[in-house]
């Protein structure tokens, strides 16, 4: 049975859906990810889930009992439900045991400070525990946060944007702890968020939400390496697109042919694929590398800038075809001189073909 389970949740701003007939569940122990742009509905979800805001339709569940739907509505502070934000929300007057302990009901008053010293020795803040919020790092603060949320060892976690306050060298190391933590307390884990790279590094599972659905749900590998559209494609990393139409389920293009099953003769498709999969030749007296199966048909394009990126380098390169701009990136450094002639071929299986 799953420990949280929604069904068709509707919730309409001004008879704008903004969550639109949005199911998803969540097995005890497991991560999932809404990861979606700003605005598409994901932290109104979490709201509906917490209780602070109301659906206009559907059910949320919790371990199989309806919590929320159908006539019942039943009090966030009856849900056992831990909630984390991004802002943290520590009581500033407190010291870091009693944010820790404020959720704390049951239990002797030696329970309690065993069950806070506990889980700030887990986020490696025991030495801390006499001290103010004020006194703390952003990191610190995030964690004395997360220990807080966990205290109650509440059935469900939710956490909105919860690292996106946090220096970019902060936030891998806290994520791995927080992850541990959530894992170690066997709690159901939804996780809002709108950065591809949290959602892959965190997630069992990704619901990809846009306009109020879910568009696709999946493990990170599926969803990445299986998109449902271009905008899919397009929300992880950048792409390249060509556009031809098909014949006969092929799609004919100056790269050579693309499969296209099932699509009917003459619909226009998209060749859709992310710059780290672009293969560059050496331009041999103005030959490129003979057609293969596997990469199709070789194209000629002048080099119009390179830029070193850290630990990649980007190529763009404008076509002899057409005059269009695709980009390669390149593991390590790689910065051929603007003007100079490439050929570029591209691996059928790691591009998608959408309907225009």
């Amino acid at each position: 049975m799953p420990r949280l389970e929604v069904r068709n949740l509707v919730r309409r701003f001004n008879g704008r859906p903004v969550v639109d007939h949005v199911s998803l569940s969540i097995q005890p122990g497991q991560v999932t990810c809404l990861l979606g742009p700003s605005g598409c509905g994901k932290s109104t979800t979490l709201r509906i889930i917490a209780g602070v805001e109301r659906q206009e339709t559907g059910e949320v569940l919790l371990d199989g009992k309806l919590i929320s739907g159908d006539g019942r509505d039943l009090p966030p502070e009856r849900r056992g439900i831990g909630l984390m934000f991004q802002d943290f929300a520590l009581f500033p007057h407190l010291s870091v045991a009693d944010n820790v302990a404020f959720g704390l009901r049951s239990g002797s008053r030696e329970e309690r400070r065993a069950r806070v010293e506990e889980l700030l020795h887990r986020v490696d803040l025991l030495r801390f525990i006499d001290s103010y919020p004020h006194e703390l790092s952003g990191g610190e603060q995030q964690r004395v946060a997360l220990a807080r949320a966990i205290a109650p060892r509440p059935r469900i976690m939710l956490m909105d944007e919860p690292f996106s306050g946090l220096d970019n060298r902060l936030r891998d190391g806290i994520r791995d702890e927080t992850l541990d933590l959530l894992k170690a307390e066997d709690a159901a884990v939804l996780l809002v968020t709108h950065e591809p790279d949290e959602a892959m590094r965190m997630a069992d599972e990704i619901a990809l939400m846009r306009q109020g659905r879910i568009v696709q749900r999946g493990a990170p590998y599926t969803v990445y390496t299986r998109p449902a559209d271009r905008a899919a494609v397009s929300f992880f990393s950048d792409t390249n697109v060509i556009r031809a139409e098909v014949n006969g389920a092929l799609a004919t293009t100056v790269f050579g042919r693309f499969l296209a099953p099932g699509v009917p003769d003459g619909t226009a498709v998209e060749i859709v694929f992310r710059p780290q999969h672009v293969r560059i030749d050496f331009d041999r007296n103005g030959r490129g590398p003979l057609p293969t199966p596997r990469d199709g048909v070789a194209a000629r394009g002048l080099v119009e800038r390179s830029r070193f990126m850290g630990h990649e380098s980007l190529v763009e390169f404008r076509m002899d075809h057409d005059g269009m701009l695709l980009k390669a990136t390149v593991p390590g450094v790689f910065m051929p001189k603007p003007g100079k002639p490439m050929w570029l071929t591209i691996p059928r299986e790691k591009c998608f073909v959408f309907p225009a």
